[in-house]
């Protein structure tokens, strides 16, 4: 990027009317939704995402005035918000560049390395911070177009998290946020915001990544409110409150989500869990991805009993902070819980569905240990015991990792299918329930993958109905937020 491109938009962004500037740190968040800026750069980004195609540029001559236009608009009202981002000044100063230099290169297939690598919203987290994100790129759980979306975020950071990221529970990358305002992209069911997502001519060091908070809180809310009435689930008073508080909820999630994130490069792992860049089973995501929930609330379990020991042994009430991680200790459990039996299983298509089948797992795993009962069409917990059942199919898990770093690949994912169908029943039309001697053990691993069902484990009677009678609040939930 050269230095003439980035001199007059770096003026932009920091010269403004004093009152203006003034006024705007202090604004809220309402005010920056509705504010002129904002909603003139929406639209000109709604505008332009037409015009482009999967890979984000834009091919067809005859829309590029009409492109050039708009990315001048969305240019000069990033410039208008950027004194509501002074953390952000380094990022937005690129980001302008990046958007003139697409324009002025024809529109191809962007590159906005530069001011991906300058967005560092990493290095402040502060609660209640805001950001602007404009970026070409796909949105997990929802399009798969690499085009230009505008997010308005607002960073999650109580200070029972801050002190436990900076002690035994460290995540330089993590950074908790919830929607503010969003274009087409997040009216879905995408609740991430990663870096990797962003076209870019080159893959940078990644140094963070984002999780909606609000999002996750508030379909969980929607979905177990009805699930535990369709199922007839009493739930503890503790429990029943994440359905009724929407901020409660959020720190939650916080809560696990900096647990979980931080657990996939932790631990006895064959290496690299996820096998970058490389084809395997779905069912091995589906026990990565169980396993960082369930370290998460392993985690929960063992914040919860120390200091319910520290506050018997001491004869008197924990101190405020203590006490505001206990509480939230306990909450964690529960929305790992529920998150998984009730939404994860049923939410999203029965293609190779990982996340789905690492909440079928859950359920009948507790069912099968007498600690989950489906009786009279009532359900039921035991809830001493939830606490041990859940651990020790974590320790499983962690059982398999530990043992497949002595393993052939193939041995490993043997090992793991093994240990998914002693508690659930695969498919019937399924090569790999056959054994060993029915699979292509003697070729490359991809054809073991490709002996695996797109449902390789289908849905249990009982979920086949609660399926059924959640499709449509399950459904609901997509584009929802905090404020919904």
């Amino acid at each position: 990027m050269s230095a003439r491109a980035r001199t007059p938009l770096a003026s932009q962004a920091i010269i403004g009317e004093p009152e203006v500037v003034e006024d705007a740190s202090h604004g809220s968040s309402d005010a920056l939704v509705h504010s002129p800026a904002w909603v003139s750069l929406k639209a000109a980004v709604t505008a332009l995402q037409p015009l482009q195609v999967k890979d984000g540029s834009i091919p067809d001559l005859v829309d590029h005035p009409a492109a050039r236009s708009l990315v001048a608009t969305i240019v000069a009202d990033i410039a208008r918000l950027a004194h509501h981002f002074p953390h952000d000044h380094d990022y937005l100063v690129a980001l302008q560049a990046d958007f003139e230099n697409w324009a002025a290169s024809g529109f191809g297939v962007p590159d906005f390395l530069a001011s991906l690598v300058a967005f560092r919203p990493e290095q402040h987290r502060v609660d209640g911070a805001r950001h602007l994100v404009v970026f070409p790129m796909y949105t997990q759980n929802g399009s798969t177009d690499r085009h230009v979306e505008a997010v308005l975020v607002e960073v999650l950071w109580p200070s029972f998290i801050a002190a436990l990221e900076a002690g035994d529970y460290s995540n330089a990358l993590f950074v908790p946020i919830r929607f503010l305002d969003f274009t087409a992209g997040y009216d879905t069911n995408s609740a991430v915001l990663f870096p990797e997502s962003v076209a870019t001519s080159s893959i940078p060091q990644y140094t963070w990544g984002a999780i909606f908070a609000d999002r996750e809180a508030a379909r969980f809310r929607r979905v177990v409110r009805e699930a535990a009435s369709v199922t007839r689930l009493e739930l503890p008073a503790d429990a029943a409150r994440l359905l009724d508080d929407q901020e409660l909820t959020e720190r939650t999630f916080v809560m696990w989500d900096l647990i979980h994130d931080r657990t996939h490069m932790r631990g006895d792992l064959p290496f690299d869990p996820f096998m970058i860049k490389q084809r395997m089973p779905y069912f091995l995501y589906s026990l990565e991805e169980l396993r960082c929930d369930l370290t998460a609330f392993r985690e929960a379990v063992t914040i919860e009993r120390r200091l319910s020991a520290a506050s018997s042994a001491a004869g008197e009430a924990l101190g405020a902070d203590d006490a505001v991680l206990l509480e939230h200790a306990k909450l964690v459990q529960y929305a790992v819980l529920f998150d998984r039996i009730f939404r994860f299983a049923i939410t999203g298509s029965r293609v190779r569905n990982y996340d789905g089948l690492g909440g079928q797992l859950l359920f009948a795993w507790l069912h099968q240990r007498g600690v989950l009962h489906w009786t009279d069409t009532k359900l039921t917990i035991d809830w001493p015991d939830v606490a041990d059942a859940v651990t020790a199919l974590g320790d499983a898990i962690d059982e398999l990792y530990w043992r497949s770093i002595d393993r052939p690949k193939t041995a490993h994912w043997l090992a793991a299918y093994e240990l998914i169908t002693s508690t659930l029943t695969p498919n019937p039309a399924s090569v790999w329930a056959q054994g060993p001697s029915a699979l292509p053990l003697d070729g490359p691993p991809r054809g073991l993958t490709d002996a695996v069902l797109d449902d390789e484990f289908p849905l249990s009677m009982f979920y086949e109905a609660l399926d059924k009678k959640m499709h449509d609040t399950i459904a609901s939930t997509a584009g929802i937020t905090g404020r919904d």
